[in-house]
């Protein structure tokens, strides 16, 4: 159990390397291996009550929490089953993502795959950061429900540019948070080279605006070989019918003949 926890430690947050100030990266190793990468930029909208001018009635605010390049972090490994946490502010805010790796039949015989299957954000509206004089300040737990996304091929990484907004339902009188992720590149298992993902499976977002920016190319790229096959046919042609014996059509010049 020493030795499990010790290795549950090796955590690293290396979101200073990233470029982009929003944007996060978190490396779980064990046995000094990589066992867990994630990078993605996060960003909660937390509705909350605040009350009104006349004390009587409670007004609806938002609050936009982004996850904080500080944050804390803790991850667990394992063959079918990985974790991430992190918390950022005192622990004023705290985010666990699961994960699940899982198998299924289909006709081309048995495939694995794994998958984000739960989220939890645990967040404290009596933290004046974020939140300004809610009603009822206290901690609140938003979670998903029957959750199944970056759904992803084993032994290959998830990557999607395209934001993505996940709902959560929170303890707070059922209120609707919503998960924003965006700029992801994700790995839970089967990571075969220490710090680097294995090759991407693109989002179907990220897919459909890629074919977007290429079918006007290969749109052009067929025009423009249609255009040359059909100046070569006409080349060939004319080639052809010009080294052609031309019969007169004035029938006196037929009177040499013969």
């Amino acid at each position: 159990a020493a030795a499990r926890l010790a290795a549950e430690q090796e955590v690293e947050n290396l979101s200073g390397l990233s470029p982009n100030p929003e944007k996060d990266i978190f490396v779980v190793r064990e046995n000094r291996t990589t066992c867990l990468m994630a990078e993605f930029a996060a960003k909660f909208i937390v509705p909350y009550d605040i009350w009104a001018s006349n004390t009587v009635d409670l007004i609806m605010e938002q609050a936009d929490i982004p996850l904080s390049r500080g944050a804390e972090m803790k991850g667990k490994c394992g063959t079918n089953e990985s974790e991430l946490e992190l918390s950022w502010l005192d622990q004023a805010y705290t985010l666990k993502l699961f994960f699940v790796k899982e198998g299924h039949n289909t006709s081309r015989g048995p495939e694995a795959f794994w998958k984000l299957s739960r989220i939890q954000f645990t967040y404290d509206t009596s933290e004046r950061t974020y939140f300004k004089n809610a009603a009822s300040p206290g901690k609140h737990t938003a979670s998903s429900h029957r959750l199944s996304a970056l759904v992803t091929p084993a032994g290959k990484s998830y990557e999607c540019q395209a934001q993505q907004t996940i709902p959560l339902v929170s303890s707070d009188h059922q209120k609707s948070v919503q998960l924003l992720l965006s700029e992801v590149r994700l790995q839970p298992f089967d990571i075969t080279a220490d710090f680097v993902f294995s090759e991407e499976h693109k989002c179907p977002v990220d897919q459909r605006e890629q074919l977007e920016e290429t079918l006007p190319l290969i749109l052009g790229l067929i025009l423009g070989l249609v255009i040359v096959v059909t100046l070569g046919i006409y080349h060939i042609h004319h080639k052809l019918t010009a080294s052609q014996v031309q019969i007169p059509r004035d029938r006196s010049q037929y009177k040499h003949m013969g």
